[in-house]
């Protein structure tokens, strides 16, 4: 049996590094507005202000728990953990999804509450505005910072989520409080609360279902199983392959094996070598996958393997 390995460790870890720094940033600024918030809802007496920072305050923890998620990941394989730590994300991606579903459903709750039974509201406006404000353009700067994460990790896919949904939030203390404040409808906080909460719905389980994908070791969405065995068929010398298994530790962390059966003529000429390694470039080129094994084996071999192998 022979097998090749190719890895990309240098550009995983100098995408977990800068990541690690959006979220160190992001977690900054969430926290100094979680503050300023908690301080104008007391001062001003806002409910509304007062929720969003309860939204806040859950994604300040979800944050906290996806940069700690990135440390751990950071630390190299070792032999009982033979993929490292890279997985601890997908977790923490599951744990900020969850969260996001949670914060929904008390946002839903609570807007249709106030529906039920609308409260009065007496707030200083221009106070309200300017912590809305401030929240607004705070918020947009720390989404700014993990926008280019998300497309990269599950993780940061995560933390970008909970960060929409606190702009979300702030969005709508604002357009809440003007129209309260100039037409004196009350029930435009619950509304703007269920549309809040609406809209972070359908992110969060989407969220969750890229989790369970990796945590259930499927095929990738973007991987064409079909494709990949063409390509290694093409190579000179390969006879037949089967047992394909594609599947990520974590986004973007590709893995695959096979067992690819090769003509007698490859064994002869001492060739095999040369085969693993234009296999290895091109799923590497072609199918972004960063770790492959494959098992080569002569046509012989092959047809034992036929009743475990179907």
């Amino acid at each position: 049996m022979a097998s090749t390995e190719q890895h990309s460790h240098g550009s995983h870890d100098h995408a977990s590094t800068t990541n690690r720094t959006r979220l160190a940033w992001a977690i900054g600024i969430v926290a100094a507005v979680l503050v300023v918030e908690v301080g104008g809802a007391l001062a001003t007496g806002s409910l509304a202000l007062l929720a969003d920072a309860g939204h806040m305050a859950s994604d300040l923890i979800g944050l906290t728990v996806a940069l700690v998620a990135t440390v751990i990941a950071a630390r190299p394989a070792t032999d009982r953990h033979s993929f490292g730590f890279q997985r601890v994300e997908v977790f923490a991606a599951l744990f900020n999804g969850l969260l996001l579903i949670g914060v929904a459903a008390f946002v839903a709750i609570e807007g249709v509450s106030r529906l039920i039974t609308p409260g009065d509201v007496s707030i200083p406006p221009m106070p309200l505005l300017i912590v809305a404000v401030i929240g607004l353009v705070a918020n947009f700067g720390a989404l700014m910072l993990l926008r280019g994460g998300a497309d990269s990790s599950l993780n940061m896919r995560g933390a970008y989520l909970e960060v929409f949904g606190d702009l979300l939030g702030s969005a709508t203390v604002i357009v809440a409080s003007i129209v309260i404040l100039a037409t004196g409808f009350a029930p435009a906080d619950a509304i703007a609360s269920l549309v809040i909460a609406a809209m972070i719905i359908p992110r969060a389980l989407s969220l969750l279902r890229d989790v369970i994908r990796v945590l259930l070791q499927q095929t990738p969405v973007e991987t064409d199983v079909a494709e990949i065995r063409s390509h290694i068929l093409a190579e000179d010398g390969v006879v037949d392959v089967h047992d394909v298994h594609v599947w990520a530790v974590t986004t973007g962390k590709n893995i695959f094996s096979a067992h690819v059966v090769v003509d007698a003529a490859i064994f002869e000429r001492g060739e095999s070598g040369r085969l693993l390694d234009r296999l290895s470039t091109c799923l590497s080129a072609h199918f972004d996958v960063g770790h492959s094994t494959f098992q080569i084996e002569p046509a012989e071999h092959a047809r034992h393997e036929e009743h475990l192998h179907p």
